[in-house]
């Protein structure tokens, strides 16, 4: 398979060839903004970091999708077997790809990932999922209602931070305004659960997150990752003081996981 049009940095400073890992980000970011805590890792592991269609330095695209990104994640693992680490929309990626080429997977890793509607037995994921439905099944288009700085800005409502208005943040957010809700992808959670690789779900705690945050946002997702690490086989890691990206605010702990699982 042809190498994917997609953008990928490299992180290695071992002397000698190391074990692989690939990592997958989430929505309104990219690969080395994303991951920025986890680049220590590279002293002994080779790090992976790429771009997303539409985000980072990879090409535009009509529509962010993440079982095209599964396809771009899958062209990868045929370079040499890695392990897989997604976050949010980024888990859903690693969860497709996963099941695309189970023998080159290493291990799996997801952070939070955003595949709602695996879990929408759980009522607290129904009614987010009918949320999302209702905030983002729109006509016209978001990207035709909203600007991205005011997208950016209604985070406030949640009590996060502003961001400052880059030209990569502000093209990650309108990619992110039109992509394909990650939320909808149906990932069948059997083939992930024969796998005999290693499995972890990594979460936050939520506990000092913002109430709205945690309550419009946060209960589903942990939701989410709780079923799908019971349906998958993977070990749960909560991270203290913590929500959504738990690998940002406390790398120190998510990369001792890290290092243990990939090991």
């Amino acid at each position: 398979m042809p190498t994917p049009p997609i953008h990928v940095t490299t992180w290695s400073e071992a002397a000698t060839p190391t074990t692989r890992a690939i990592l997958i980000h989430g929505t309104m970011t990219w690969g080395t903004e994303c991951f920025a805590g986890q680049r220590p890792l590279a002293e002994h592991f080779r790090l992976d970091v790429p771009d997303r269609r539409g985000f980072g330095d990879s090409p535009d695209t009509a529509q962010s999708d993440w079982e095209v990104d599964a396809e771009d994640i899958a062209a990868l693992l045929d370079e040499a077997p890695a392990h897989l680490l997604g976050h949010s929309y980024g888990g859903v990626v690693a969860m497709a790809a996963a099941i695309l080429r189970p023998e080159a997977v290493l291990s799996l890793t997801l952070i939070e990932p955003s595949a709602l509607r695996v879990a929408e037995s759980v009522p607290v994921v129904a009614a987010g999922l009918a949320a999302n439905r209702a905030a983002f099944t729109t006509d016209p288009p978001l990207t035709h209602q909203i600007t991205p700085e005011d997208y950016l800005r209604s985070g406030e409502a949640f009590g996060l931070p502003i961001p400052a208005f880059t030209e990569g943040r502000l093209r990650a957010t309108r990619t992110a305004m039109a992509e394909r809700p990650c939320w909808e992808a149906d990932i069948p959670l059997e083939p992930l659960a024969r796998a005999a690789y290693p499995k972890a779900v990594i979460t936050g705690d939520w506990q000092s997150a913002n109430r709205a945050y945690r309550t419009t946002v946060g209960n589903a997702l942990l939701a989410t990752s709780l079923f799908i690490a019971e349906g998958i086989g993977a070990h749960h890691h909560s991270v203290p003081g913590t929500d959504h990206f738990p690998h940002r605010d406390r790398p120190d702990v998510v990369n001792e996981l890290l290092c243990t699982i990939w090991s």
